[in-house]
């Protein structure tokens, strides 16, 4: 029999899954855009716009998640902190739900995190604790979390394990039904790029689990280890600096990486990704974050195989978040010069791989 603490503490938790399950309710599905590109005939392109969700990213699926991950399992109490480890995105959504729920949030970032990001996190009532390096979120936020008696969510851990796979609307299965009635409704290929891994391992499991043909492709940008690990098998790899491409790549391997749900990974050089990110600003009128750029190259050279071996088909990748959130870093020639270097090259590779 629960004490009255206890089931205060129950009648809480229940009224904060209420709570979300609501706000979900409230939330349409985001678009899938049919991206017309001239030199792929007979390939058809599609975006799945994770920028509409109320943050602004694919990050608010995964927020939602852990939340209801951390309510479920009896992490969460109604006083309780939350601290995460982030680049961005995650903070900014994990930040909206904390306050739907009343709770403190701490988000311990790198100080190169993009300063609308950290403005974002503010404005939902979230603190950004900054530290030098991208390898040292981990062990601050667990001290933060120790000695504010809080909960660290720990995305890259739980993000493979707190979305359901096998369906519940998730990213994967929310593709597939949108797909019904285009002309090659099941995808030759989903190209994903991995920040925690929770995203293609959801898409890849789903893809088994519905026995589909569909392959995945996962995009690793410059200063991450995930392309080597895939092909290697090695845990203990580690990079000494972080992703250039805010939001994916990371210096270590992640627990939420499952390297046996991907069928292919692709290296993108940095200049690519901005490159391409470019390319997409000027087809769509607005502007695309950085991730974006790396998954739509992936879909680029993809896309050039298979018509290059007479293939027809269709392709998905996601466009993660919106470029407005980017405009001093990724959308400044001057931080791109002193950071990704001259991206000329990458505009003359990426006109030559287009080419018909």
């Amino acid at each position: 029999m629960m004490n009255t603490e206890d089931t205060c503490t129950r009648s809480w938790t229940n009224r904060a899954i209420q709570i979300i399950e609501s706000d979900y309710q409230r939330s349409a599905d985001t678009h899938l855009i049919k991206l017309d590109v001239e030199a792929f005939s007979g390939i058809d392109i599609y975006l799945k716009d994770e920028s509409t969700h109320p943050t602004g990213s694919l990050k608010h699926r995964l927020a939602r998640s852990l939340f209801l991950y951390a309510l479920c399992n009896g992490h969460i109490g109604p006083k309780t902190p939350i601290i995460e480890s982030s680049s961005g995105s995650t903070a900014v959504s994990e930040a909206y739900f904390a306050r739907l729920l009343g709770l403190p949030f701490i988000a311990v970032m790198p100080k190169s995190t993009a300063k609308k990001k950290i403005q974002q996190i503010e404005f939902y009532g979230g603190k950004a604790h900054l530290v030098d390096h991208s390898d040292e979120i981990y062990a601050e936020s667990h001290r933060l979390a120790q000695e504010l008696d809080g909960h660290y969510m720990d995305q890259f851990t739980y993000a493979e394990r707190a979305t359901d796979w096998r369906g519940n609307n998730n990213i994967a299965n929310s593709i597939f039904e949108q797909m019904k009635l285009e002309q090659h409704p099941v995808p030759t290929w989903i190209v994903m790029s991995p920040g925690t891994g929770g995203t293609s391992a959801t898409i890849g499991r789903f893809i088994r689990y519905q026995q589909c043909n569909t392959q995945l492709c996962v995009v690793d940008p410059t200063h991450s280890v995930f392309f080597d690990y895939y092909h290697n098998k090695d845990a203990t790899i580690t990079h000494d600096s972080g992703s250039n491409i805010e939001g994916i790549g990371r210096p270590r391997v992640e627990p939420s990486f499952i390297p046996g749900v991907v069928d292919e990974m692709i290296k993108v050089p940095d200049a690519h990704s901005i490159a391409t990110m470019q390319w997409l600003h000027g087809k769509l009128g607005r502007k695309v974050g950085p991730s974006t750029g790396t998954n739509l190259y992936g879909v680029f050279q993809l896309a050039r195989r298979m018509r290059d071996q007479g293939e027809t088909g269709s392709i998905v990748t996601l466009l993660c978040d919106s470029g407005e959130r980017y405009l001093d870093t990724y959308y400044n020639p001057q931080w791109i010069a002193q950071t990704i270097g001259d991206i000329q090259p990458s505009n003359d590779h990426l006109q030559t791989l287009m080419a018909q």
